[in-house]
């Protein structure tokens, strides 16, 4: 049997099988409010017959948002406009539905990539980033704001906020984002973070806050329902962050009650160098789930279906996250499945669709013909 089709059991949901559709910006929301082209979007992922799909990054403030463009969940407008894309996806897909939530910290008020994804000045409709030190991430930005206590305890609480509401939408799983660059990465990497009170300094303190986040998260958020994180496992910079140091954070992500880590890595520094290849980030995910037993997602150029299998077979990992190959190919799933020998969900408007040589790849169904 296919590893790779095999289900998971996390907490209290069961995902159908080891896929999962990642996060990924879209940077198409009007004040935060999704829009049409997230339904569009959300809805043919969901589709796709993966296990579950992570809504992209939503940002738990205005502030907290990369660009204008970012989705949102802080307040009732937000919450009204996302509800009726997960009604949606609930009426017409099995799929389970995950949020990613986030704050991009010192990486905010930044243009869409295609419009070239530089800094924007307040003079020019930005506003004034917040970080843990007032250090930019390129050296010719205006610096951000050192957050004091009042703004730590501001953006906790809207971690928190937004977890409310995402449960109240009926959200089966949360991911906070602790990689890429963006607030809690920022705190936990010794580049970005030169604080001198209890959250800089030591591993112990960089990690204090993201801890403090996760656990606040982890008690708003039903019991029953899994958070995850997701982490950059190295900065690829000299001095920064390193895979030890995510095992620390993991080991106690861990004790805290995580239910999985999803491994990624970069983002915090313009000098990374990244040792591009197929499935580059896996050696993260495999040291990660050595070291604290807990599930781990393995993500980045995975791309065909053996490799995925392979991955899962080897022990690196307990799900393979996609994200550009799921969008050049929505129906990834049901070819991995072809190929592998196993079923997969698809709505009954679509059973036609099977080729003839894979008439049981949607499992047993009932066509009639008029």
């Amino acid at each position: 049997m296919s590893k790779l089709f095999t289900p998971l059991e996390l907490r209290g949901m069961t995902l159908a099988n080891r896929i999962v559709v990642s996060p990924m910006c879209q940077y198409s929301a009007e004040r935060g409010e999704a829009t049409d082209w997230h339904m569009i979007h959300l809805g043919h992922l969901a589709l796709s017959g993966a296990a579950m799909l992570c809504i992209e990054a939503t940002a738990v403030e205005p502030d907290g948002r990369i660009t204008p463009g970012d989705l949102g969940l802080w307040d009732d407008a937000t919450e009204a406009a996302l509800k009726p894309v997960i009604e949606a996806i609930r009426r017409h897909s099995p799929i389970r539905v995950a949020m990613q939530i986030s704050h991009a910290g010192r990486k905010a008020s930044s243009h869409v990539p295609w419009e070239g994804g530089q800094l924007i000045p307040v003079a020019e409709g930005g506003w004034l980033p917040h970080a843990p030190s007032a250090l930019p991430h390129k050296d010719d930005e205006t610096p951000p704001l050192a957050l004091d206590t009042a703004g730590l305890n501001r953006v906790r609480d809207a971690f928190v906020a937004t977890a409310r509401r995402a449960a109240r939408l009926g959200i089966d799983a949360i991911e906070l984002h602790a990689a890429h660059g963006y607030l809690l990465h920022q705190f936990l990497s010794p580049i970005a973070n030169q604080r001198t009170d209890e959250y800089g300094g030591s591993r112990e303190n960089r990690m204090r806050f993201p801890l403090e986040v996760f656990d606040a998260v982890r008690a708003e958020f039903p019991a029953d329902r899994p958070v995850g994180v997701r982490v950059s496992a190295t900065d690829w910079v000299e001095g920064g962050w390193t895979p030890d140091d995510t095992v620390a954070f993991a080991q106690e992500l861990e004790r805290r009650g995580a239910d999985w880590i999803d491994i990624s890595s970069g983002g915090v520094s313009p000098l990374q160098k990244i040792a591009l290849g197929p499935g580059y980030q896996v050696q993260f995910a495999r040291k990660v789930k050595a070291e604290t037993g807990l599930p781990t997602m393995a993500v980045g150029l995975i791309t065909e279906a053996l490799q995925a299998e392979q991955i899962l077979e080897d022990g690196d990992a307990d799900m393979i996250a996609m994200a550009r190959a799921m969008l050049y190919d929505p129906r990834w799933p049901w070819h991995a499945a072809a190929q592998l020998g196993a079923t997969v969900k698809a709505p009954p408007q679509y059973w036609r669709s099977q080729p003839r040589d894979q008439k049981n790849l949607f499992g047993e169904t009932t066509l009639g013909q008029r």
